[in-house]
């Protein structure tokens, strides 16, 4: 597991579109409202919330200080 991760969402032509390290809390109302699960207050992951125009985007995943492991990336459609 990777103990502090950092989401980075680039555009299909690598212009940085955002970044999260600790996820804001002021979205568990929205994984609420699609079904996923909740994060914990105060924990490390990292989380967004975008709109994105139809197309290719890459989500990386990278370890605040270097720190490596393994990550899992969920993606929800939020009506």
């Amino acid at each position: 597991m990777l103990a502090d991760p950092r989401l980075t969402l680039f555009s299909q032509v690598g212009a940085e579109l955002a970044v999260n390290d600790d996820w804001p809390s002021e979205l568990a109302g929205t994984f609420a409202r699609v079904s996923a699960f909740s994060l914990g207050v105060g924990r490390k992951d990292a989380a967004l919330l975008v709109a994105l125009a139809p197309g290719i985007d890459t989500a990386q995943i990278s370890g605040v200080g270097g720190t490596t492991g393994e990550a899992l990336v969920e993606i929800y459609e939020v009506p």
